[in-house]
């Protein structure tokens, strides 16, 4: 990244990584001043932004974001959230996040969000989402290419053999 006029700048603020396994993918977001609460401490719900960014950066990167947007898109279903540490206004947060499951009309992901200048685990949660279509938005199969695309990149097989 380049911040001099006329240079190259670098937008992607997601990217692959073997830095914590199991997860194969990172985004980073900094901590803004709204994000915060009265007692200067990054409000619990922004969490959730946060993980959104890093689930878009993700899809950007394996180049599904067409399946989220148009007549189908996923719906939020199902989300946990565990708080292990406080962030604070202008940490840089590092967010993994991976697929942990496809089902026939769900996908689950898994996210852990750590502060970069220490490395501390500030929370980790889980997501499922629905893929719905049509004008009765009822849920629908999970295209088999975003299956695939998805099951490649993170390497092992993904249990899908659940219902939902």
């Amino acid at each position: 990244m380049s911040g001099a006029p006329g240079g190259p700048i670098d937008l992607a603020t997601g990217r692959p990584t073997d830095r914590r396994a199991p997860f194969r993918f990172s985004a980073v977001a900094r901590v803004w001043f709204s994000d915060t609460d009265a007692q200067g401490i990054v409000y619990y719900g922004r969490f959730l932004p946060y993980f959104d960014h890093a689930r878009r950066e993700y899809h950007r990167h394996l180049d599904l974001l067409d399946v989220w947007q148009g007549r189908r898109e996923f719906v939020m279903k199902a989300l946990a959230v565990e708080y292990v540490a406080s962030a604070r206004f202008d940490d840089l947060l590092e967010i993994f996040t991976r697929t942990i499951r496809i089902g026939r009309t769900s996908v689950t992901s898994e996210y852990e969000a750590y502060r970069v200048v220490d490395d501390t685990l500030i929370c980790r949660a889980t997501q499922t989402v629905v893929l719905v279509g049509g004008e009765n938005r009822r849920p629908t199969p999970v295209p088999e290419h975003y299956r695939e695309v998805v099951t490649a990149f993170e390497g092992a097989p993904l249990d899908g053999s659940r219902s939902g």
